[in-house]
């Protein structure tokens, strides 16, 4: 049988199957994916098959992957964590404060789903919570995702409509992303009442939220989407990502490549860089040359700077 894994606890795995069934699996002890090292080897998303054998249903094979997106193990350095698979959209759910969201860790998620070609939807949440500096904050924040290609969204989501989001999400298995806190299973909830994603509030003491989803999971919602609730990140790996190449996930700078005098210029202490003179220029914010510098001076040794004497 063929279906479609719809949730994840790290040792069972919900399927659901194409005539609508849903079946707990496990996966065989030595199972494995070749070339991904991975801490967990089926995610939600994933297309499987499974066999029955005796009172039990195994997932026996894992389809070929569209896509899928990682963020580093905790405990492993070497491995990553897949966090979802299949996907055609992220909803990356942001805030100014309670908590702040940082524009990094916003272009840290951006990079990472660009790599695997998933376009990102950003929804700034908590706008009724803004004084008027913190609006034009935002109103600038916004304009500088905009013009590299992403629908933003500004909402309360308690109570603003939110029929234009979901027009957004129709038809699309779409992941839901960012900081816990940030009202995350607020806005799945209001978006369709009957999942009851349980929320919490946030810790005013530490400013962060406390961790509301356990596992991933998979939801069909009445209006034709797909949504993948995912536990609260706190920090992407932006891994199979070679420094060289971090320049392309970066749309305003991979446009000005031409403009560099090296063809391999990664836009640091080269001479005669298109990427800088349009920082000084100010037709890059400056904010998003940090986050590119940020990732490529991580500590991951894929993402170390070769210096220029």
């Amino acid at each position: 049988m063929q279906g479609v894994v719809i949730k994840s606890t790290g040792s069972w795995y919900i399927v659901k199957t194409e005539d609508g069934e849903q079946l707990n699996c496990r996966i065989r002890g030595k199972f494995r994916i070749q070339g991904i090292k991975s801490t967990n080897p089926v995610v939600v998303g994933d297309e499987v098959i499974i066999t029955q054998e005796e009172e039990s249903y195994i997932i026996s094979e894992l389809l070929e992957r569209r896509n899928y997106i990682v963020r580093k193990s905790v405990n492993l350095s070497k491995q990553t964590h897949i966090i979802a698979s299949n996907i055609d959209q992220a909803i990356l759910v942001a805030t100014i404060k309670s908590p702040t969201t940082s524009t990094s860790f916003i272009d840290r998620i951006l990079v990472a789903a660009k790599s695997y070609d998933i376009d990102v939807v950003i929804v700034f949440n908590k706008a009724d919570l803004l004084d008027k500096q913190e609006k034009l904050k935002l109103k600038g924040i916004i304009d500088l995702y905009q013009k590299i290609g992403h629908k933003c969204f500004s909402l309360a989501a308690l109570e603003d409509d939110l029929s234009s989001l979901k027009e957004v999400m129709k038809d699309k298995v779409n992941v839901f992303c960012g900081h816990s806190g940030v009202g995350k299973s607020t806005l799945l909830n209001m978006i369709q009442p009957d999942l009851d994603i349980i929320t919490q509030e946030i810790s005013f003491q530490h400013q962060q939220g406390m961790h509301t989803t356990t596992f991933s999971e998979m939801h069909e919602l009445d209006f034709g989407a797909k949504i993948i609730d995912t536990p609260g990140i706190r920090g992407f790996g932006l891994v199979e990502i070679n420094q060289s190449e971090l320049s392309h996930y970066f749309p305003e700078f991979f446009a000005l490549n031409a403009k560099c005098k090296y063809n391999n210029c990664i836009h640091v202490n080269e001479p005669n860089c298109g990427v800088k003179q349009a920082i000084d220029n100010n037709q890059i914010a400056a904010s998003r040359y940090k986050s590119y510098l940020s990732m490529l001076e991580s500590d991951d040794e894929h993402y170390r700077v070769n210096k220029f004497e």
